[in-house]
């Protein structure tokens, strides 16, 4: 029987923009608590620490490197960093503790998928797989 408690990594992705309508003092003590928070996790092994992303982009594709700004990843992705937990629910509980969600920001969890990429199965990068959301 598989081990239902074993932990497994999520990629969190943090979203969006400071809420405009706060004073930077408020948003700076969201921060503050944010490391805090974060330590705590990483220091329980819960979270595995990730970087802020700076906001120059290149692109890369079949048509060439194509230079920044991406408007619709640079000033919505922020950073990243990886959760373990047990389930996605657990991890998405985990994130939902974050303090700077009162401030405006959103965090994506995403699964980490331990297999390797195959053009015969069905994965996010496959034309089907919007069918499967």
């Amino acid at each position: 029987m598989p081990n239902t408690n074993a932990a497994h990594e999520y990629l969190v992705i943090s979203r969006g923009r400071w809420d405009e309508s706060l004073a930077p003092e408020v948003i700076q003590e969201a921060i503050d608590r944010f490391y805090v928070w974060h330590d705590q996790l990483v220091a329980q092994g819960k979270m595995v620490a990730g970087q802020r992303l700076a906001p120059q982009t290149k692109l890369v594709s079949k048509l060439g490197i194509t230079d920044g700004a991406f408007a619709e990843t640079k000033e919505v992705i922020g950073g990243y960093w990886f959760i373990h937990a047990a389930s996605l629910e657990e991890a998405a509980a985990i994130a939902a503790d974050n303090p700077c969600i009162s401030c405006g920001l959103t965090f994506e969890i995403r699964p980490i998928e331990a297999v390797k990429a195959s053009a015969f199965a069905i994965t996010t990068e496959s034309p089907t797989a919007a069918g499967l959301r």
